[in-house]
């Protein structure tokens, strides 16, 4: 069994590398498949994770979600139920042999529709976990992903396979037995569903003030329940999950080039420029203007 899990690690490998000549994140003519390819131990890289499926072919990589810490390899993959905001770095690479991985994207209707052609009944329930997981690969779940990545070689054969083949990685996916939180984030009535469309508007209104009791009304919850059930799936807070999302923009708008300091702060919420600093150089480590140059620097 070993060797035929290094066979098809092998396979992904060798089909990763070919559709990834320069570091970077790739995106494929197969919809939601992007692969990433690093010669290179990283930085820490600040992103928002949208809800999708993460297996590494070659090397490890480590993300953190407030302060826990998830690292995974080729024995396992990584699920993210709902958009976070969270630090990656590359941890395991070279130029001789990279970190290759894929990141498969996809939403809750997809989850939805595959529960409902299984059979299963999925009541709305209280619970609620976290957002990310990591798991082991399961023999039946590489081989999905395996004929998912392959398609990239048959783009004509993209239209009519596709659908099919990401419908198996969810059954697969959902067979695991960390499954049922991403089961209940597609359930309409849910926890986890109505703590997820809470996290959807703070993700799209980040740069609006911050009211809990608006929140909690929207999501049919005492505000103390919305503080407890958002914090049970992001490991954060509302204010500190809104203040990593401010900050990530901020940083985007000020490595585009055209806009200063103030009024990046000003563009995401700050009414205090200073107090945006601040808070800006406790999550990256320098005032923005020398982040900046140290960023372009490095890119350089």
């Amino acid at each position: 069994m070993e060797e035929w899990f290094e066979k098809q690690r092998r396979e992904m490998l060798r089909i990763i590398e070919k559709f990834t000549p320069e570091d970077g994140t790739h995106d494929t003519e197969v919809p939601g498949l992007r692969l990433i390819r690093s010669s290179r131990l990283s930085e820490p890289v600040y992103s928002v994770y949208e809800p999708s499926l993460c297996v590494v072919a070659q090397g490890s990589k480590v993300v953190m979600l407030g302060q826990e810490v998830y690292r995974y390899d080729p024995s396992s993959y990584l699920t993210a139920s709902v958009h976070l905001p969270i630090t990656g770095q590359v941890v395991e690479a070279s130029k001789e042999a990279p970190y290759l991985s894929l990141q498969i994207l996809f939403d809750m209707s997809q989850i939805l529709d595959v529960i409902q052609a299984s059979g299963d009944v999925i009541r709305p329930g209280n619970e609620t976990s976290r957002g990310l997981k990591v798991s082991r690969v399961s023999d039946t779940l590489l081989d999905a992903v395996l004929r998912f990545l392959k398609l990239v070689e048959t783009p004509r054969d993209i239209p009519v396979l596709a659908p099919y083949a990401m419908r198996e990685i969810i059954y697969r996916v959902l067979q695991n037995e960390n499954s049922a939180s991403l089961m209940q984030f597609a359930v309409v009535g849910s926890h986890a569903q109505r703590i997820a469309g809470v996290v959807e508007k703070l993700n799209r209104e980040f740069a609006q003030p911050l009211r809990v009791d608006e929140l909690a009304a929207e999501a049919r919850m005492s505000a103390s329940s919305l503080y407890d059930y958002f914090k049970e799936v992001t490991g954060m807070s509302p204010i500190q999950f809104q203040k990593q999302i401010r900050l990530q923009e901020a940083r985007r708008l000020l490595l585009s080039g055209s806009i200063d300091a103030a009024e990046a702060a000003f563009q995401v919420g700050y009414e205090s420029p200073s107090h945006f600093s601040r808070e800006y150089a406790r999550m990256f480590g320098m005032p923005p203007i020398r982040d900046v140059r140290r960023l372009r620097s490095s890119m350089v």
